[in-house]
């Protein structure tokens, strides 16, 4: 199976090629798409040296031609950045300004990012053959992928919080990784566990009597919400759950993309050493735990027709019977060659549904006006966001937005 990366060129690309040299043998061309042609070439030879150190039989190539990586493509990953470094430092800054979260995946940011994204990933799957899987690795990961269903193309969201989760309560249980099932719930960036079952009996109630502090403690958040919910948000509701907090928090403080910007360089000078052949520790620190596990478990299970359970986002259905059939929703899915299917799973009580809804509703409007464009539609897409919702607010929102990513909006221009 011939593999396209796009944005291939990316520091954290080892971390996938790693997890194919070890667990995809099914992997037999693999592609590196990426604009930055020097940057390129020295991840794709470390990755070529990851591949021989794991003996595996894939050939490696790159290229900054976009109709050759995707040509014959049995899988397209996208796990772009539209702007590099310096618009994620932007996106986590702008918001500040009009007291709100500065977040490259969520609120004023994560919706910058979703208008650079958007059209850059249509583009990308129009070029791809007809018959390719996309799966996209690239924030907002729900946005990214509902504009990519709307518009036809086979593609699954995947994101790394549900196998890191997975991992955690496993090591905690003392079982094997594959032996917990999660009851994963909601929205990209916005989920809940609400149990892990082994061996069909759910496991979370006595790991949050035991482990309830430490839990807490990783998600970044009280230990009193996990108690009031009875189940484990994702880190990512801590912007919503301690809002105010994590602004204090970042005022004047430098952003985790200025951080990002110099593991980067660190690691891209330690990709140049030739003699380097195996994972440099510090790329632990880039982000994205599991991360080549999660990819390489749903690639082969939309392959190999295994039936496997992923976290997947996908299209609602009837799901979640309080949103639309066409919203995007990330829940514990049966994977086969058809493409992911929700687990039955119980219905949302209401202080999740209505975070759900309202996230929703605004992810519907953001990928409106990633696609359409026009200042309107930002202004209403930030108005919906339960993290701006007050119109001064987001209209200082619409002005910053815009004049700081004027040079990646095609319709401003």
């Amino acid at each position: 199976m011939k593999i396209a990366v796009v944005g291939g060129g990316s520091t954290y690309t080892p971390e996938l090629i790693d997890g194919f040299a070890r667990l995809a043998p099914f992997a037999s061309e693999i592609v590196l798409l990426d604009p930055a042609a020097e940057r390129l070439a020295v991840v794709g030879a470390f990755a070529q040296r990851l591949l021989r150190t794991h003996g595996s039989a894939a050939t490696l190539r790159w290229t900054s031609d976009v109709d050759d990586a995707l040509a014959g493509a049995a899988t397209v990953v996208i796990q772009l950045r539209v702007g590099g470094q310096a618009a994620r430092i932007s996106d986590e800054t702008f918001p500040l300004g009009c007291g709100c979260v500065g977040q490259e995946t969520t609120g004023a940011g994560g919706f910058a990012k979703a208008l650079r994204t958007v059209p850059v990933v249509l583009d990308i799957a129009r070029r791809a053959d007809p018959g390719a899987w996309i799966v996209n690795f690239t924030n907002p990961v729900g946005i990214v992928t509902r504009a990519l269903l709307d518009h036809g193309y086979r593609a699954a969201g995947l994101c790394n919080v549900a196998i890191g989760f997975q991992r955690r309560f496993a090591a905690q249980l003392g079982v094997d990784p594959q032996a917990v099932t999660l009851d994963h719930v909601g929205l990209n960036h916005l989920t809940w566990e609400r149990a892990a079952y082994v061996d069909g009996v759910d496991r979370l109630p006595e790991l949050l009597a035991a482990h309830r502090d430490a839990i807490a403690a990783e998600v970044q958040l009280p230990p009193d919400v996990l108690t009031a919910l009875g189940n484990v948000p994702s880190y990512y509701l801590r912007y919503f759950y301690c809002h105010d907090e994590v602004v204090r928090e970042e005022l004047g403080q430098p952003t985790r993309g200025e951080r990002v910007a110099e593991i980067e360089r660190q690691l891209l000078t330690m990709y140049r050493d030739p003699a380097l052949s195996t994972k440099p520790e510090l790329l632990g620190q880039r982000g994205g735990a599991f991360y080549s596990e999660a990819a390489v478990g749903l690639i082969a299970s939309l392959h190999q027709d295994d039936g496997g359970i992923h976290a997947v986002n996908v299209r609602n259905d009837g799901t979640l019977p309080f949103l639309a059939d066409d919203a995007v929703i990330e829940v514990t899915c049966r994977v086969g060659a058809q493409g992911a299917r929700p687990v039955p799973a119980p219905p949302l009580r209401p202080e999740l549904a209505g975070l759900v809804a309202g996230v929703s509703a605004y992810e519907e409007l953001a990928v409106d006006a990633a696609v359409k464009g026009g200042r309107d539609r930002v202004y209403r897409a930030l108005l919906a966001h339960p993290l701006v919702g007050q119109h001064d607010t987001a209209t200082r929102l619409t002005d910053e937005l815009l004049a700081a990513n004027r040079d990646h909006l095609a319709w401003l221009s």
